[in-house]
């Protein structure tokens, strides 16, 4: 924690924070629990003040002191909630410009942590609070080499899996034994299991107009046979069961047929062209030299779907951050949902994932992507060009 405190620092000194005040209330801000990486029981308001230079400052209630005993700083005990007002205006006295998990107007819900009332009590305390998004983004969503190894290892094994999945529908449907979208789910459920992958969420196999709800939910009760004729997507994403493992997270179509319809091939061409028009202009402005911002890719991505007819049919952001959590708190390549300004960093990744929801059918292309310093690559290869037949 020292060496992080130090870098943390170093940071608030560079971009003219006097410091970053973290605080959370039975868990409303799990971004100040990761920072700190507590453990133990948290039911009670807690503040920890980073100062640009000096110790830190803890702010921390009577009954739960062992969560916090490892946590450097020098210790603020409150039982009271007017305690907590004198002991917040001494630890953020001479401080001017400080951070906290805030986003104007809420336009990055993923950094909006505090509420309201405690942004009002800070406020009355210091003349200007600014969002911490890129600081959280640099603490909390750059990935170590051990991480992007294990991310490498997870996409690779979502491509096996996936294929074994599709050449399980194309099987079944030549020997004339239906399969639904559930009973494929929970196939890849199976491979993750027996590969020692973690997912937070079952994937998604639809096929036809199901595809078009992209977070569709196959279940037992509620699932589509699939048969010759049909468009079929999977969407796949977990990481491997070590400490610190980051997600891969691809989607795939295939067609069960011989030959993809024109109609289908036409649609699924548009959204291959967003897809790679998108990282074809990261490296663009990594090439010239120039900073690429979340929100600037998904206008490039979103604009090739729009100009060629089918923008009302791309319904949700063009890709998220990854991490150890599938949707991560780094930049997202989203202008539509929220407005992610953050600039792509070293370190960071993200999935980039055009869509099109007609009524007759859905589809999605995705890929994952990590940001070097000079270049974007796609770690998810292979990519997917056309889509998969099923049936020779």
């Amino acid at each position: 924690m020292e060496k992080k405190i130090t870098a943390i620092q170093e940071y608030l000194l560079n971009a003219g924070l006097d410091g970053w005040l973290l605080y959370d209330f039975h868990g409303i801000n799990p971004i100040a629990g990761e920072v700190l990486h507590l453990t133990g029981m948290q039911t009670r308001r807690w503040f920890y003040w980073i100062p640009v230079k000096g110790m830190p400052h803890k702010i921390t209630h009577a009954v739960e002191q062992g969560t916090f005993d490892d946590i450097p700083g020098v210790n603020h005990i409150y039982s009271s909630w007017q305690e907590i007002a004198t002991q917040l205006e001494a630890v953020l006295a001479g401080a001017g410009k400080i951070a906290m998990e805030y986003s104007p107007e809420a336009a990055i819900p993923y950094i909006s942590r505090v509420d309201a009332g405690t942004l009002e009590t800070v406020r009355r305390l210091v003349p200007e609070v600014v969002s911490s998004a890129d600081l959280v983004q640099y603490f909390q969503a750059r990935w170590t080499k051990e991480q992007l190894a294990s991310h490498r290892k997870a996409a690779k094994a979502l491509h096996e899996i996936k294929d074994l999945a599709f050449r399980k529908i194309g099987d079944r449907i030549k020997d004339g034994r239906p399969i639904t979208e559930y009973r494929i789910q929970q196939f890849i459920l199976r491979q993750f299991e027996n590969r020692k992958m973690l997912t937070d969420h079952p994937p998604i196999c639809a096929v036809n107009a199901n595809a078009s709800n992209p977070h569709y939910e196959p279940s037992e009760s509620a699932s589509a046979t699939i048969k010759s004729g049909d468009l079929v997507l999977i969407d796949l994403w977990a990481k491997l069961d070590l400490a610190d493992a980051v997600y891969g997270d691809i989607t795939w179509m295939a067609y069960v047929g011989p030959a993809v319809p024109e109609k289908i091939a036409k649609v699924f061409a548009v959204a291959t062209a967003a897809r790679d028009g998108a990282v074809a202009f990261i490296n663009q402005r990594l090439n010239a030299g120039k900073p690429v911002y979340g929100f600037e890719v998904d206008d490039v991505s979103r604009e090739i779907i729009t100009d060629a007819g089918y923008g009302k049919f791309f319904t949700h952001r063009t890709g998220h951050s990854l991490g150890t959590s599938v949707h991560g708190n780094g930049v997202n390549i989203d202008n539509l949902e929220t407005r992610d300004r953050r600039q792509l960093i070293p370190g960071v990744a993200f999935s980039i994932e055009p869509g099109i929801y007609q009524p007759e059918f859905g589809l999605r292309t995705e890929i994952d992507v990590f940001m070097h310093k000079d270049q974007a690559e796609v770690t998810s290869q292979p990519i997917q060009q056309k889509i998969t037949t099923l049936e020779a």
